[in-house]
């Protein structure tokens, strides 16, 4: 009998889980995946358990919006407790690397003088002796950096905690994937298997390309009372066919937050790929329908959660040609090396751009442009904007920098010139350091410290330096987390009144007044680049 052919539905939805947890790239860096399972995943899990109501009345509350608050209403406890348990038990040996980071950290600051660290080689803890190098910096403070290559080797990555959980999706809520793990439920369907494996990219391919039922049950390993759940997941429908673009000049399309897709009839770019699923909803968006079956360069500008969105990052995999981050990552703490987290997920075809460094094809160049703020300050070096040349425009997408160094922008100008288009992001209020990096400190911060210091980036006024600099045509404020369907990973709420719309207003006005074509990006847009602008 022959094999059935079908499609994959285009609302499938893959969640690439740790441990049941949401997988985001600190969670597949050893050390910081130590140190958030300690510091984030066990605190949180312990404190549901402790008083869950709590938990229940903060997710209500807009004000605690992204905070430490697992989103079950007070139910499903017992689940709860299953996964902490199992977690101390499986992962206890992370919990251990976590507290040796922590020990490393205090007994530098206590013991290294100034005086020759060779030493103190004897007093790093057991578990972490071979895996860091200790150091002076050049004003006496010491430090460790992490031989990163070592740690994917040893049993600190350990790809059996890896899964992916399946099922559709039919709407834009989704809990806060930081503070909330995935539990099972009956619509959705668990694989055990790392995320390198290829079987995935099978998977994807069906969205366009008819597989057999059969074979990709078989591969998957889907168990026989799963199986029409997970024949649910596909349909005998072929798909729209995507529509190339084959004009003159390039099209751009926002599909929401930083991701852009930029074609000319040649090639495609896309940047920080976060994507939406294809189901009815209220605000128009476009979808991975609405991507290319070849994507030739992914661009990704810094390592956050909603720009090294692993989650599309594995659907597309199969359709990237290249993938462009930055250059960084040398064995800190807070910048895990970005190079390693994709290699280590299957990714192959991965180019390192370093600051001010160009990226050269025929008719393109990609230049690496310094990328400011936005990091609470810590020494993260995995961070670009990307200027992009195509048919003579000259697009810069600076996703989440922060001027706040004018005269790095006065530097650059003297090297760019001046700039067709502006993408910029402005959510200038930022959540303080420990909402994201928390579970990475060695010892509490101040509460004024930590608010002082936020994942930040640019108001009206440096904003408007940037422009002021370069003299733009056309001006767009992106990456603000506004799209309902990003709430999961951004945990955003605005009111017209939230200084980030403020701000961005001010300075649409300002580029309006000046006849600058400016706009706030929401939802999806598209722009045509000929001989001159059309919106559409």
């Amino acid at each position: 009998m022959k094999s059935q052919e079908l499609y994959l539905r285009s609302n499938v939805i893959a969640q690439p889980l740790f441990q049941g947890w949401y997988a985001w790239a600190y969670l597949i860096a050893p050390a910081t995946a130590a140190m958030n399972i300690e510091g984030r995943h066990v605190k949180i899990m312990q404190s549901y358990v402790q008083a869950p109501m709590i938990h229940a009345a903060a997710c209500k509350d807009p004000k605690m919006t992204g905070g430490p608050f697992m989103d079950y209403g007070g139910k499903r406890l017992d689940e709860v407790k299953t996964l902490l348990r199992s977690t101390l038990e499986e992962q206890g040996y992370m919990v251990t690397l976590s507290k040796a980071i922590k020990e490393l950290t205090r007994m530098l600051k206590q013991e290294a003088k100034g005086y020759s660290i060779e030493l103190l080689y004897e007093k790093v803890p057991d578990v972490l002796r071979g895996y860091v190098e200790l150091f002076y910096d050049l004003s006496n403070a010491p430090g460790f950096r992490f031989i990163e290559p070592l740690l994917y080797r040893s049993k600190y990555y350990n790809e059996a905690f890896q899964s992916v959980s399946l099922s559709l999706i039919d709407s834009d809520h989704r809990p806060f994937v930081l503070s909330t793990p995935v539990l099972g439920d009956a619509g959705k369907i668990s694989i055990n298997l790392p995320f390198r494996d290829k079987v995935l990219d099978e998977f994807f391919m069906m969205n366009r390309v008819p597989g057999s039922f059969e074979q990709i049950c078989s591969r998957l390993d889907i168990m026989p009372e799963q199986q029409e759940l997970f024949r649910s997941f596909f349909t005998e429908q072929e798909p729209e066919p995507y529509e190339k673009y084959t004009g003159e000049g390039a099209r751009l399309r926002y599909f929401g937050h930083a991701c852009l897709l930029l074609e000319t009839a040649d090639l495609s770019i896309l940047a920080d790929p976060v994507v939406s699923y294809g189901y009815d909803a209220e605000v128009s968006r476009y979808t991975y329908n609405d991507l290319p079956d070849v994507i030739d360069y992914v661009l990704i500008t810094h390592n956050h959660q909603d720009h090294v969105l692993l989650e599309s990052l594995l659907k597309l995999r199969h359709r990237i040609k290249h993938i462009v981050i930055p250059g960084g990552g040398g064995g800190s703490l807070q910048d895990p090396n970005l190079s390693l987290i994709l290699e280590n997920i299957g990714f192959t075809n991965i180019i390192e751009l370093k600051e001010m460094q160009t990226l050269k094809m025929n008719g393109l160049n990609i230049t690496g442009i310094p990328f400011l703020g936005e990091h609470c300050d810590l020494d993260v070096r995995t961070k670009l904007a990307h200027l992009v040349e195509i048919n003579n425009k000259k697009i810069l997408f600076a996703a989440d920098s922060c001027n706040i160094e004018p005269n790095m922008y006065r530097l650059i100008h003297e090297i760019t010139g001046d700039i067709d288009v502006l993408f910029l992001g402005m959510e200038c209020d930022g959540a303080p350091m420990t909402w994201l990096y928390g579970p990475l400190l060695s010892e509490d911060l101040p509460r004024d410290k930590d608010h002082s210091r936020r994942l930040a980036g640019s108001n009206y006024q440096r904003g408007v330096d940037i422009v002021n600099r370069f003299n733009f045509n056309e001006v767009y404020v992106y990456a603000m987390g506004m799209e309902p369907w990003l709430k999961y990973i951004m945990a955003y709420e605005y009111t017209d009144e939230s200084n980030p719309i403020i701000a961005s207003n001010e300075l649409l006005n300002t580029c309006k007044s000046r006849g600058i074509r400016a706009e706030r990006l929401f939802g999806e847009k598209e722009i045509l680049y000929k001989t001159k602008p059309v919106l559409v």
